[in-house]
């Protein structure tokens, strides 16, 4: 089905009014009614309640309640129009899935929480994972505090060490299901303020015979430390021992994109706080990361720069993130690459970090990244629409590079792009 309405319309087919969204006035794909009695496209009305509208916006009404009610009969009624002008081009809507129903949800956690039957616990708690994984919208459903808080009861009721495995299964299944979850504040500190419970994370992610599982416990130490707002939380999962050697040890696995995804966003969250830097470096995080840059997807990959550039920070970082790409003959083209192409500009903003660090004091480094068209990047970073903190990055390169630029050039005369913002 074509995007918009504008296609169908100049192809000679009018879409009839109430088949049309009163937010978009494109066809609706799934139809759904609110306590108003008004029906909307599901995604239109979501989008509209996801930006702080509490009001109906046909009838400016307040909402009473967020419920969205499948309209199955006018639906099948769009589809029945669609299939009619088929020879006109118009294409059938699909069926749509609907978000898991919130009692099912509790339901199934009530049976994981009080059956005094472990199979019967995996059963519920398995079943849950599954809707989990089915999409956004079932995560959003199962993504309460309640639920979350009960997960986090049930992932670490075996204490700190790791049980045998068919009694430690319950807990391994709702640790699988948290990894999928983000946590509050609140629920981050109810695991990092409980040694036990790091231990376990520590155990996990470094010793558990499962991959699944070791990386599910990452999963979860990446939520604990994106959630917890203060450094003195982080800094307390870093140091458990076995968290740092695990994380990286994931981010060293070869044939396991997900293992070495989910290795590098912990070490990133956790090098947020000062404290876990040198942690870090001393359990070889630095080689581990470097070697991924070029490997990882655009998101991922802002993530791995980044976390070079805050190594580069602490003492031993530099020499450390310098010898992970083998000298810095190496290390210099692995961070212009970085910058080059289609690099987003959170990518080129770490790299160049990065790269100050590294070139330090060195003239022959800095007329390399001269001559591999660094400065052009730079420029690019100055003059663009990045941050300020960018800019500012990118203009201490330049003021450093200064020198290592040929004499003729014109760019290296001017202190034009010097200027601070």
């Amino acid at each position: 089905m074509p995007g918009s309405v504008a296609p169908l319309d100049l192809a000679g087919v009018t879409i009839p009014h109430h088949f049309r969204c009163p937010i978009s006035l494109e066809l609706m794909r799934d139809p759904v009614t609110v306590c108003t009695g008004q029906t909307y496209d599901r995604a239109n009305i979501e989008a509209w309640v996801a930006t702080g509208n509490t009001t109906c916006p046909v009838t400016r009404a307040p909402l009473t309640d967020f419920n969205l009610i499948p309209n199955h009969n006018l639906r099948r009624i769009i589809q029945d129009w669609c299939v009619a002008h088929r020879s006109l081009g118009v294409e059938r809507i699909p069926t749509p899935k609907q978000p898991a129903d919130p009692s099912l949800v509790r339901s199934l956690l009530d049976s994981a929480a009080a059956s005094s039957s472990a199979a019967s616990r995996v059963v519920a708690l398995r079943r849950l994972r599954s809707l989990a994984r089915e999409s956004d919208k079932n995560r959003a459903v199962i993504s309460t505090h309640d639920t979350r808080s009960a997960l986090v009861e049930i992932a670490f009721e075996g204490g700190e060490q790791l049980g045998l495995p068919e009694a430690d299964q319950p807990a391994l299944e709702a640790m699988a299901v948290l990894a999928m979850l983000p946590l509050t504040e609140t629920e981050s500190v109810a695991v990092a303020s409980r040694p036990e419970r790091l231990c376990r994370l520590g155990e996990m992610v470094r010793r558990h015979p499962s991959m699944e599982a070791r990386i599910n416990a990452a999963a979860v130490i990446e939520a604990v430390a994106v959630g917890a707002r203060s450094a003195e939380t982080r800094a307390s999962v870093g140091g458990t021992n076995g968290v740092m050697e695990g994380l990286v040890a994931l981010a060293e696995q070869r044939g396991n994109p997900r293992a070495v995804r989910v290795g590098i966003r912990g070490l990133f969250a956790l090098c947020l706080a000062k404290e876990n830097r040198g942690r870090a470096v001393a359990a070889g995080a630095a080689a581990a990361v470097v070697g991924r840059v070029g490997e990882l997807a655009s998101s991922d990959a802002e993530r791995a720069l980044a976390t070079v550039e805050l190594l580069c920070r602490v003492e031993g970082g530099r020499e450390a993130v310098v010898a992970g790409w083998g000298g810095g003959e190496e290390a210099v083209p692995a961070l212009v690459r970085a910058m080059a192409g289609k690099a987003s500009w959170r990518a080129a903003e770490h790299a160049a970090g990065a790269l100050l660090a590294v070139l330090g004091p060195s003239e022959a480094l800095q007329m390399e990244a001269v001559a591999l068209g660094v400065v052009g990047h730079l420029l690019l970073l100055v003059q663009g629409g990045c941050s300020d903190r960018a800019k500012r990055k990118a203009q201490l390169l330049l003021k450093l590079l200064r020198s290592a630029w040929p004499q003729y050039d014109s760019i290296a005369n001017s202190d034009d792009f010097l200027r601070p913002f």
